[in-house]
């Protein structure tokens, strides 16, 4: 498919996807294998997306003393109560399907030396289910290969270093036709798949790197798709604190699997380590508190090296040594579990536009997610959503006054240092009614309804934290809140 410049006629497609990602690469790959044409766009050159720099692996039932029931009884552990127990049993049913077919298009997951897959165990996880490529460089070896295969894929056009500006919706019909990219660029489509990510860093202390503002969350909003559970913002409890150079450097939960512990100022441990992210982020934040200390100490001194090079060599680089001392982390805005709302197949709610990956919402992830389950997630609806939009009716070609006024649409607006220290401040680890009413009056459009959000949600549950609501409601379980177009909230029960 050739390439297109800000003047030309509109490229078509049957599929266009945003974000080259995990969950984009693997959406586009799938579309292409089914027969369709997709044009894939890349905000950054491919293989350095947000997934590049993921460290944990794929959850998955793989073992002899796991099975998907076990799988799923964790998942709804983790998830505090707010699991979508539907989407829920469609990724543990299906994520071992995935290992597998990545295995066969070239991804070689890590494995002892008799050949079988190496298990890791990740806190919240009752065996060890999670498989890993180089350690934690999974992100990195998954991408390289999955977007080598996208090159060389002649159906997929890949617009790189180009961002989404606005959708295109159906003058005649609520339907979602293709999108518009900020140099001018216009794609005509069945479907549009957004794989943009999550919005975590929209927090000033944050695992993300700098683009992961809810771009797709915000494009999806404008064209009338409804949100949910933006209130559900997970934090790793384990990023680096006060080293030059890796601010926010996740280190991954793989290593306290492995047996690396987590000490206070005195050198005691203080927290089950393993535990689900939101309670070790707590305790840590708590200890933070008593101590008045920055970090507390993560020790990996036991560790080989040689299981996670990344981490040890990202640590030296900075001039820490892991292998000899002590590591100061402290939690970090990392993962949103809501997001644009999809059914099972990856569609939203309005018809032609789909989201897949942190930008979707399906109630997988509840109120915390379960470690390593979101790779899986990428892969297991990815491949849903390409099936589904490849069966959504061509579109008709765009009228000139359709493509003008596109052209006129507002992009979408990024996030000030002052929003970022707001959201840090307002919507933490713990949140007041006093603080988040005040982010609710903030500029930025998604910082709003997160609060909004927060503010509804008059409870403690998972990664939310009401220092005035600090127990769960169990009238709660299974809602979830839902922002509709007119940004009007609901309360809603998915089963």
């Amino acid at each position: 498919m050739p390439s297109a410049g800000a003047d030309s006629p509109a490229l078509q497609a049957d599929i266009a996807v945003v974000g080259a990602g995990a969950a984009g690469l693997y959406t586009a790959l799938s579309a292409a294998r089914e027969g369709g044409r997709v044009v894939l766009i890349s905000a950054a050159p491919l293989a350095q997306t947000a997934s590049y720099w993921a460290q944990g692996g794929l959850a998955a039932a793989l073992a002899a003393d796991d099975s998907p029931e076990l799988h799923l009884r964790d998942t709804e552990r983790a998830g505090r109560g707010a699991v979508r127990r539907a989407a829920a049993e469609v990724l543990v049913r299906e994520a071992p399907e995935c290992v597998a077919e990545l295995q066969a298009l070239g991804v070689r997951f890590d494995a002892d030396r008799f050949g079988r897959l190496a298990l890791g165990l990740e806190g919240g996880h009752s065996v060890r289910r999670v498989v890993h490529a180089g350690g934690s460089a999974t992100g990195r070896r998954m991408l390289r290969q999955l977007s080598a295969l996208v090159a060389q894929e002649p159906r997929i056009a890949v617009l790189e270093n180009a961002r989404a500006r606005a959708l295109w919706r159906d003058a005649a019909e609520p339907r979602c036709r293709g999108l518009r990219c900020e140099d001018g660029r216009t794609i005509a489509a069945r479907a549009v798949v957004l794989a943009s990510g999550g919005a975590a860093a929209l927090w000033a202390r944050t695992t993300n790197p700098p683009g992961s503002q809810g771009v797709g969350l915000m494009l999806a909003h404008a064209l009338g798709a409804r949100l949910a559970d933006l209130e559900l913002l997970q934090f790793h409890p384990t990023a680096v604190i006060g080293v030059r150079g890796r601010e926010g450097f996740l280190v991954t939960e793989a290593i306290r699997g492995e047996g690396a512990t987590l000490h206070d100022a005195m050198g005691e441990r203080f927290v089950d380590e393993l535990a689900p992210r939101d309670e070790v982020s707590r305790a840590i934040q708590a200890r933070l508190a008593e101590t008045g200390m920055q970090s507390v100490g993560l020790d990996m001194r036991a560790i080989d090296p040689a299981l996670f090079p990344n981490v040890v060599g990202a640590l030296r680089e900075a001039g820490l040594d892991p292998t000899r001392e002590l590591v100061p982390v402290a939690p970090a805005a990392h993962y949103m579990m809501g997001g644009i709302v999809t059914d099972l197949q990856a569609r939203s709610s309005v018809a032609g536009l789909y989201a897949v990956g942190e930008a979707s919402c399906t109630g997988l992830h509840g109120a915390n997610r379960l470690a390593s389950n979101s790779l899986s997630e990428c892969f297991v609806f990815a491949r849903r959503a390409a099936a589904a939009a490849l069966a959504e009716p061509a579109p008709p070609p765009p009228r000139a006054d359709e493509l003008a006024a596109l052209a006129q649409r507002a992009g979408v607006p990024e996030a000030s240092a002052a929003t970022r220290a707001a959201l840090w401040r307002d919507a933490g680890i713990e949140r007041s009614p006093t603080g988040l009413a005040r982010l609710a009056a903030d500029a930025h459009p998604l910082a709003r309804l997160i609060a909004r959000c927060a503010l509804a949600r008059e409870e403690s549950r998972g990664a939310h934290r009401r220092a005035d609501h600090p127990d769960t409601d169990p009238a709660l379980d299974r809602r979830h809140v839902v922002v509709d177009a007119a940004e009007r909230l609901a309360w809603e029960t998915w089963e």
